[in-house]
């Protein structure tokens, strides 16, 4: 459709596109007419959305026609949560979310070892024993014997916690081992480290590229890279925004998660926030918990206080950086609670407001932490696709915690209700990229109070995304809006009915709201057909 030789990306935006552009014959996701069916697209930039007769003006003067031929047009999606070398890694590498045991995740590790003599660690992610018959994590002497003794790294799926090789310990003398429990907090983070700085420049390049290609191929045109110290590296991260600068492929936002502001600024973060840890994971055992765990005798661990809260959010609030956590228990969303209300107090509320400091994932809320969300301008970036995965009577939520408090995890209708902004993201690798059925997990929360409309859903993963950058006019198909979109193939638009947030479906074109697809559990998703940013193709989906 566009010019596909001439264009680069840059992590803080892509450059513009010189041609102009009028793509018609479709149905075009606009809130500047609700039955749009053409847009022109110039310098970058959306010039003009409307009507099919309308499209005639514009046709002359054009350097392209492009005939959707009745395709979707929505704007690209955001991913809010995204460590872009891990899941280049998962996808390039050893992949075990698929493993239904512990014995096939064995089989897994030993042909994926010798498939890689080279290699001085071998790096393996997505084991999950709550969902394995044995129901227990691999043991140190099992990989020991799938690797023929290497060194190897195996992160759980929430990457909150690892089994090893005696070979990898060996090769980080510090760690305090216990028997064959997965390693958790500084352990967990040092035996990473050894392992990610066995990766080199070039199989980190490999899978940043295999990363974005996959989101570009998705419909996403932006991603937030969560890295820092304990998470990566100060080499991975501006690797990836050089990266993202020098090729064609979604926009990179990078997040550095360190309380050492002067680093962020050197790297070119945009805040020294995203998975700053407050806390660990559920799955884990590491959220922090107000009350002990179902199936543990504790309550979790905790990393940061409120005062550290404070003394970081006052910091960058003063220093015009976004701060922000990782957060998922109800001890740890508290603590940052009273730790940006002490920071509020120092620099003032209106200050902590604009600066639009944001929560990653953000689970388990209550009542107070909503309305202190909601008075503090937090912006929740938060998983569907973790209820998806993890909710319900029978899932993993309910085993570490208990029915009662999993049907309170994930609360978008009251986030939303409150007016708290919702970003979402996949936190890829822990759950893959899936932009439509990110919107499809919201819509059809496993618990029903928590469910919020396709729209609203929609809006939260595109527009959502941007604005927890601070650009208000992004993520939508109006003039004078960055020219990122998708083209989808799907079945009919659906309007959804306003009496009815999920069950019930209108298709009555007196709403005047733009259509989506339908995203009932069970049906296809859209196929994405194209990917632009910043004007410029990214990704188009190959004929046949």
């Amino acid at each position: 459709m566009t010019d596909r030789t001439a264009s680069s990306a840059d992590a803080a935006g892509a450059p513009a596109s010189e041609r102009t552009v009028l793509l018609r014959g479709g149905e075009v996701h606009s809130p500047a007419d609700p039955f749009a069916t053409a847009m022109v697209v110039e310098r970058g930039h959306i010039a003009w959305v409307g009507s099919e007769g309308a499209a005639d003006a514009f046709a002359q003067g054009v350097d392209e026609v492009v005939d959707l031929g009745g395709a979707l047009v929505t704007p690209a999606f955001t991913d809010a949560h995204v460590h872009t070398t891990s899941a280049g890694l998962a996808l390039t590498g050893l992949d075990l979310t698929g493993a239904p045991s512990l014995a096939d995740a064995l089989r897994l590790v030993r042909a994926y070892a010798g498939r890689r003599p080279a290699d001085r660690v071998l790096l393996g992610h997505g084991w999950d024993a709550s969902r394995w018959p044995e129901r227990r994590a691999p043991r140190r002497e099992e990989l020991d014997e799938a690797t023929g003794g290497r060194p190897l790294y195996l992160s759980r799926i929430d990457v909150h916690s690892a089994v090893v090789t005696t070979a990898l310990l060996d090769l980080v003398p510090a760690v305090s081992v216990r028997g064959d429990e997965p390693l958790t907090r500084d352990d967990h983070h040092a035996v990473r480290r050894a392992a990610l700085a066995a990766v080199t420049p070039a199989q980190r390049a490999e899978a940043q590229r295999a990363a974005l290609d996959r989101a570009a191929s998705l419909g996403i045109g932006s991603v937030h890279e969560c890295g820092g110290p304990d998470i990566s590296s100060a080499e991975d991260f501006a690797g990836l925004l050089g990266l993202a600068r020098e090729r064609p492929g979604p926009r990179v936002f990078g997040y550095w998660a360190d309380r050492d502001l002067e680093q962020a600024k050197a790297l070119g973060a945009i805040g020294a926030a995203g998975d700053l840890f407050v806390d660990g994971a559920l799955g884990s055992h590491t959220a922090c918990l107000h009350a002990p765990y179902a199936d543990a005798g504790h309550t979790g661990t905790g990393y940061l206080d409120a005062a550290e809260v404070a003394e970081h959010v006052a910091a960058c609030t003063e220093a015009g950086l976004q701060a922000g956590f990782h957060a998922i228990g109800d001890a740890a969303l508290t603590a940052v609670v009273e730790g940006m209300r002490a920071a509020a107090e120092k620099v003032g509320l209106a200050r902590v407001r604009a600066a639009r400091h944001r929560v990653e994932h953000a689970e388990m809320m209550t009542p107070v932490t909503i309305a202190a969300f909601a008075d503090l301008g937090l912006t929740a970036s938060v998983q569907p696709a973790f209820d998806a995965a993890w909710g319900g009577e029978e899932g993993m939520y309910a085993d570490r915690l208990g029915a009662e408090r999993a049907r309170t995890l994930n609360p978008f209708a009251a986030l939303l209700k409150a007016g708290v902004p919702l970003a979402f993201g996949s936190d890829a690798p822990v759950t893959p990229f899936d932009p439509w059925g990110t919107v499809r997990a919201a819509a059809f929360h496993r618990t029903p109070e928590h469910r919020i409309s396709v729209r609203a859903a929609f809006t939260a993963h595109t527009r959502g995304g941007w604005r927890a950058l601070g650009r208000d006019g992004a993520g939508v198909l109006v003039p004078g809006a960055p020219a990122d979109y998708a083209l989808w193939e799907t079945a009919e638009l659906v309007v959804q009915a306003p009496d009815d947030r999920v069950a019930r479906w209108s298709t009555d074109p007196r709403s005047g709201t733009p259509g989506l697809p339908d995203l009932t559990p069970g049906g296809d998703l859209p196929v994405c057909l194209a990917t632009v940013v910043g004007g410029r193709e990214v990704f188009v989906r190959p004929q046949g």
